[in-house]
């Protein structure tokens, strides 16, 4: 008994302490004389996007339940009822027939009071998928079965391209509604607190349910995004808007001209372009090196370059840089999507300590509408003038690649 009070009491000890070197650095952090004002003035501007966040998260969950509320009660209550307007049956049946059929175009309807006759090509493994399905609609009386099957879509041009369709359970969709989410996330919170009163195997494994669970409906992101295993590029979404005062052929030309990036955006330390592709090695936290390679998948000039990672990249990610010409210079969109090892969780550390792609992102930008506007900037410590990377005669030509089209 004596050994279980000292165990406790010096966990106790350990915690309060943990809890004051927490406070003491969250202190210093804020009212640090140099940084804390900016610091401070940060927090304000984060605080008040989580709540405009939150309210509008909060309304569109409301509309939802709402939503999903009228429509359960019309299924109940309206079941087996006859629709006067043929128009409104007609509309259902056809909404119903896109959740089975790869080529609902295809599909004539015709009503006859609550008679449906349906006609036009099919494929035949869908065909009585959809009789059952229209069979169902609300206010359906009789189906009439005219559809000519096809064992294949060859030579049949209406069944051409399309896409299979199946119903899906809402929580096997790669984005779950707001009402889902908040019941997921419910669910979650609860699980995670039950697991912590418990103890054992038993207890893990409902706690870290229950926190996979609560992550997912936060993010509403799928969990290889979540974790940046088998996700492919798209992971972590970055985007950022610029407006600079120079011409628009003049921004354009700074981008195109690849291997000059580096002498104004610190975070990119060498870009060596080789026909269609181009390596790229850049700044990651703590300054350790990263590589991929990369193709430009579309480029039109003045207008958009796009890119894409190869496989095998360290990070794979994907994106593109738009121009927009107005009467008082060029706007400048830029849209990411990289999915690195870790995933958000080794983003969120990366934010942590400054060096994520979204913080590296504005800093460049900044320099480079400094460099136009003005002439020059800083970088690494070094004045840099527009002279320096300024496209020379026959440099930044259009780099290989599909054209506009082809994507």
């Amino acid at each position: 008994m004596i050994l279980r009070r000292e165990q406790k009491t010096t966990d106790g000890s350990a915690a309060r302490w943990a809890t004051g070197i927490g406070l003491g650095a969250a202190f210093m952090y804020v009212l640090d004389p140099v940084s804390g004002r900016r610091r401070r003035g940060l927090i304000r501007d984060k605080a008040a996007h989580a709540r405009h966040v939150g309210s509008v998260a909060a309304r569109k969950t409301a509309t939802d339940f709402r939503h999903r509320s009228e429509g359960l009660a019309a299924t109940v209550f309206g079941h087996g009822r006859h629709y006067d307007d043929e128009k409104v049956l007609a509309s259902r049946v056809r909404s119903a027939i896109g959740t089975v059929c790869s080529h609902p175009g295809a599909i004539d309807v015709r009503v006859n009071k609550d008679h449906i006759t349906l006609l036009g090509p099919i494929l035949e493994r869908e065909a009585d998928k959809l009789v059952r399905r229209v069979k169902h609609v609300p206010g359906v009386g009789s189906v009439t079965d005219n559809l000519a099957r096809h064992k294949s879509a060859e030579h049949i041009s209406s069944l051409q391209g399309g896409r299979r369709r199946e119903a899906r359970f809402e929580f096997r969709q790669e984005n779950w509604a707001p009402a889902p989410r908040l019941v997921a996330g419910a669910a979650g919170l609860g699980l995670s607190v039950a697991g912590l009163r418990l103890h054992g195997l038993r207890g893990g494994l409902a706690a870290g349910t229950g926190i996979a669970l609560l992550l997912r409906a936060v993010t509403n992101m799928p969990m290889k995004r979540m974790l940046g295993v088998g996700g492919g590029w798209r992971g972590i979404d970055v985007k950022k808007d610029i407006h600079i005062q120079a011409p628009i052929s003049e921004v354009f030309d700074f981008f195109r001209n690849l291997e000059n990036l580096p002498k104004f955006m610190t975070h990119l330390r060498q870009i060596e372009v080789h026909e269609d592709r181009t390596w790229w090695e850049a700044v990651g936290p703590a300054g350790i090196p990263i590589h991929w390679e990369a193709e430009i998948t579309r480029f039109e000039p003045n207008r958009r370059i796009a890119w894409k990672s190869l496989p095998g990249s360290f990070v794979r990610n994907a994106g593109f840089v738009r121009f927009d010409e107005d009467h008082k210079g060029t706007l400048v969109e830029i849209q990411m999507s990289y999915n690195p090892v870790g995933g958000i969780f080794a983003h969120a550390i990366a934010t942590l300590f400054g060096s994520d792609p979204k913080h590296a992102m504005d800093e460049d930008l900044l320099r480079l509408k400094s460099l136009l506007e003005y002439g020059k900037t800083r970088a690494r410590g070094h004045e840099v003038r527009r002279e320096e990377v300024a496209r020379r005669d026959g440099e930044g030509e259009r780099p290989e690649g599909p054209s506009p089209e082809a994507t």
